[in-house]
């Protein structure tokens, strides 16, 4: 298992780690076929694969915050951070993809992203790999 440091900079938003992923497959399995499994330790960010063209990221964040209702939301520690925790259960924390000799296996525009909604924070990550036999 390897892990992932991503540092964030602003309260929301959307970070390209596939480089990084595929750094870390090359390094530590390079010849290795199988599925990669990469989850972050957090409650207040996600991970998903998307379309990064210019604009999409700002698009989707957008789209991702209306679609969180306007309530009184009764969290102890911080309510105003209840939406950022609702978008990470709904997105998720982990994404399982394809590897093939120590590469991602993803579409034309496929890129595999971390979605910041309470930053700017270090951000934590574990990646391992599922050995195909």
């Amino acid at each position: 298992m390897q892990k992932l440091l991503v540092k964030t900079h602003r309260k929301r938003e959307v970070v390209d780690i596939t480089d990084e992923v595929n750094r870390v497959l090359k390094k530590s399995y390079a010849e290795q076929s199988g599925i990669c499994h990469l989850s972050i330790l957090h409650t207040t960010a996600a991970l998903t694969t998307a379309d990064l063209d210019p604009g999409t990221d700002l698009d989707m964040l957008d789209a991702f915050e209306a679609m969180i209702p306007k309530l009184r939301y009764r969290h102890p520690h911080n309510p105003a951070h209840v939406p950022d925790h609702i978008l990470s259960a709904l997105i998720g924390t982990s994404v399982a993809l394809p590897v093939e000799r120590g590469s991602l296996i993803l579409g034309t525009w496929q890129r595999v992203v971390l979605m910041e909604f309470d930053g700017p924070r270090e951000r934590q990550s574990v990646l391992s790999l599922v050995a195909a036999s």
